[in-house]
């Protein structure tokens, strides 16, 4: 071989290898591109997957409100007690087989009615020997509770003279006066109003369903537009008593506060919609519903205004949050809103935070076990003491593992958003460790709300403006009196009497002390016992 057929094999020599070391070039920086890219595809899909379990945590979360029970007890319950026993939870509801029952009720309360039953004549004589039986000279006492309902019409005779003398100016014929009519010119006395008020805003049931049982029971024909005309005329008397209850609301310091939707279903200039909000202010005395189409900060600052103070118990809305701003006003916050956020999150998430969210909720149904303990023993300063100390340092272990929690980078966004809720709100989470008449939670509000999201569900609301101010005076009227004690029924009669013979007016038309009697707090010990609930339970 020549020197140039070698230098010509020498030079494809080297071209095979500069070809085969840029094809190893670039399957190496196209590896490291795949390997790039493979590790962006994954990362994609993790996000991916974990917005999936996100999404099928939020599906639970709204079947859960929609579809799921509203119990949320799971296991052991809110005051620390053990979880129930396999044989606990299988038993059937209701008063237990062999359990000792609250005896016969008794019904003395009631008026009597003697009924006597003897035997036939011809059974009156022994059937062998045909000798008569002799009186035994006792009865075999026994009772029977019956109720009547039974509509009847006052027939109203008003006695007419002829003057006698020839006095001039005087009327010739003088007829004795009118009986007082709570309507002037309406044919309903005060107990059918009474009916009426009490069935619809204290138990609940649409009208129509009242009228159509007063036609069946006792032949009485109600037309709906005499009932709502009735209720539009009788509101007015209301107002009197409906501001003295916010009043004393106000004067207070002490609070619970919640809102609700309550649909109004009247056009209003500004206002877009049929949805209202019916606000709940409790104090220790008095119940104060308040109907606005807001549901702004605007509400409780108008109803505490300028010199209220005092601790509110509210959930975490923000809307009340403006109240502590100067410090007049005192936001307790609500341990059972913060425990309904682990326990969802526990449900929602499964088992990927099921232990995290539960565990958690033990923690809080030891607060609530511990609360209780102290507030059996506030007369022993002893006993208080100790637990006190007890809750102190419960609350100060839960907030040591809230920020220890915090501070990992690995913990789960859902349950980073719980635990900066709980850090967020501490401070008026731990107020009711330095004030033991505090509620730790918010459930007396939420309790009062019931009836009338019953209410709600049965008769849609409010067809007018001032029928929904008038649902907002009944509730806080009956919840009140409830509070006190009184019998509904018998403030409502005698209240409504009272205007009768005023002439269809509030007594509070004629001076602001007539008004003042008919509150609870200022009536005397005498007047309360007449309104008081007349039921005995009990051998």
């Amino acid at each position: 071989m020549g020197i140039e057929d070698r230098n010509n094999v020498s030079d494809g020599g080297c071209s095979r290898c500069a070809e085969r070391l840029k094809e190893l070039i670039n399957q190496r920086t196209a590896a490291k591109y795949w390997e790039k890219m493979h590790r962006r595809a994954v990362g994609r899909e993790g996000k991916l997957k974990e917005q999936v379990r996100g999404l099928q945590a939020r599906i639970k979360q709204r079947e859960r409100e929609l579809f799921a029970k509203r119990s949320e007890s799971q296991g052991k319950s809110t005051d620390g007690r053990p979880e129930a026993s396999e044989e606990e939870k299988k038993r059937s509801r209701g008063q237990q087989s062999g359990t000792d029952g609250h005896g016969r009720r008794c019904h003395e309360n009631l008026p009597a009615e003697s009924e006597e039953h003897d035997l036939p004549e011809d059974q009156k004589h022994c059937s062998t020997c045909e000798l008569p039986f002799k009186p035994f000279g006792e009865t075999k006492d026994s009772e029977v509770v019956e109720i009547e309902v039974k509509a009847h019409r006052r027939l109203i005779k008003r006695r007419r003279y002829v003057r006698t003398c020839q006095c001039p100016g005087q009327p010739r014929i003088i007829t004795a006066p009118a009986p007082p009519k709570l309507i002037p010119k309406g044919c309903l006395g005060v107990s059918v109003w009474v009916m009426l008020l009490v069935d619809k805003f204290m138990f609940q049931r649409p009208t129509y369903r009242l009228l159509a049982d007063l036609r069946l029971t006792c032949g009485l024909a109600i037309s709906m537009g005499t009932v709502t005309g009735g209720f539009e005329r009788l509101s007015a008397l209301f107002m009197p008593i409906y501001e003295a209850i916010r009043e004393r609301n106000v004067s207070e310091c002490r609070w619970h506060a919640d809102e609700t939707r309550w649909l109004v279903f009247e056009e209003i200039e500004g206002k877009q919609g049929n949805k209202w909000y019916m606000w709940a202010f409790l104090s220790i005395t008095t119940v104060f519903f308040k109907l606005d189409p807001s549901r702004s900060s605007r509400v409780p600052r108008a109803h505490f205004g300028e010199k209220a103070r005092g601790i509110l118990n509210v959930d975490r809305y923000s809307a009340y949050k403006v109240l502590q701003k100067d410090g007049r006003i005192l936001l307790a916050f609500c341990w059972a809103h913060v425990r309904r956020d682990f326990l969802g999150l526990a449900k929602d998430w499964g088992e990927a935070l099921e232990v995290w969210g539960l565990g958690w909720v033990d923690k809080i149904a030891m607060l609530y076990h511990l609360n209780k303990q102290r507030l059996a023993v506030l007369n022993d300063p002893q006993a208080f003491g100790e637990v006190q100390a007890k809750l102190a340092a419960a609350l100060d272990q839960m907030a040591s593992e809230r920020d220890a929690q915090l501070a990992d980078a690995n913990l789960h966004r859902a349950c980073h958003k719980v635990l900066e809720s709980l850090k967020q709100h501490w401070p008026g989470l731990v107020l009711f460790l330095k004030h033991p008449e505090v509620s730790m939670d918010n459930n007396r509000a939420e309790r009062a709300q019931r009836p009338h999201v019953v209410g709600r569900k049965n008769y849609y609301g409010s067809g007018a403006k001032w029928s929904g101010e008038l649902a907002a005076m009944m509730f806080s009227l009956f919840q009140t009196l409830l509070l006190w004690d009184i019998n509904p029924r018998a403030w409502l009669s005698a209240y409504l009497n009272a205007c009768a013979e005023n002439g269809g007016k509030a007594p509070a038309a004629v001076r602001r002390c007539d008004a003042d009697q008919w509150l609870p707090w200022n009536a005397g010990e005498e007047q309360l016992r007449a309104w008081r609930i007349q039921t005995r339970d009990g051998p």
